[in-house]
């Protein structure tokens, strides 16, 4: 997760040398140099081996993309889904998936266009994801589609969290009064909580998104209800 310190990479001898080690010391360099931070060479350069012995542990620098989704998706807390109720779960669990991506910005253009390894760490939260709605009321395809408009929303979130905090400032412009009142008055509020803008931004659109879905669910019950009075009426 974010501010979690990774472990400083050493130079191993090939002999200790793992999947593990190669992919975070890639994630290392892609947090450092961008999204083009890494070839096969410049891990091995960072680690201290030759080329060569990075395959007997990835077949490819693809290989290695796919490593680095899988170390993000452990660090994605679903816990919740087990111990919270299920607005709450989706809320912890969209905040955790924020911060998880914000902490690598370049992996998240790289990553949310990577078709999925069928073994993939990453099912199992989506599986927890799909059974809260459904417990819920939604129907599973209903549920996979709310599941891929939400990350769309983090992951754009998780982009908005690496930009300039000045970003749409629109300077002494004199023709956009109610946009620049709104830009000063949030300016204000950064100053007082202490949140960013980028964070107030994730808030209101996380309350936005699940008031919808609460909207949604009630209604829902309250046909349900209304069908199963019509049924018990005397005919």
């Amino acid at each position: 997760m974010a501010g979690q310190k990774r472990r400083g990479v050493g130079r191993p001898n090939e002999n200790v040398l793992s999947r593990v080690l190669i992919v975070e010391t890639a994630l290392d360099l892609l947090d450092r140099h961008g999204r083009d931070g890494f070839g096969m060479r410049d891990i091995a350069h960072e680690l201290g081996v030759r080329p060569s012995a990075l395959y007997n542990h990835v077949s490819s620098k693809d290989d290695v993309f796919k490593g680095i989704r899988e170390v993000i998706a452990t660090r994605i807390t679903v816990a919740p889904f087990t111990t919270q109720r299920w607005d709450e779960a989706l809320r912890t669990w969209a905040r955790s998936y924020r911060e998880v991506f914000a902490s690598h910005p370049p992996t998240i253009a790289l990553l949310a266009v990577m078709p999925f390894a069928t073994d993939s760490e990453i099912f199992t939260t989506y599986e927890q994801v799909i059974e809260a709605l459904h417990r819920e009321g939604w129907e599973r395809w209903e549920a996979l589609n709310i599941l891929v408009a939400m990350e769309s929303f983090i992951l754009g979130s998780a982009l908005d969290a690496a930009a300039p905090a000045d970003l749409m400032s629109p300077g002494d412009r004199g023709d956009v009064p109610q946009f620049s009142e709104a830009y000063a008055q949030r300016e204000t509020r950064t100053t007082e909580t202490g949140a960013s803008p980028a964070d107030q931004a994730f808030e209101s659109g996380l309350d936005v998104f699940m008031m919808g879905l609460q909207a949604q669910r009630d209604a829902r019950a309250g046909r349900e209800e209304e069908r199963l009075a019509r049924q018990r009426r005397p005919q």
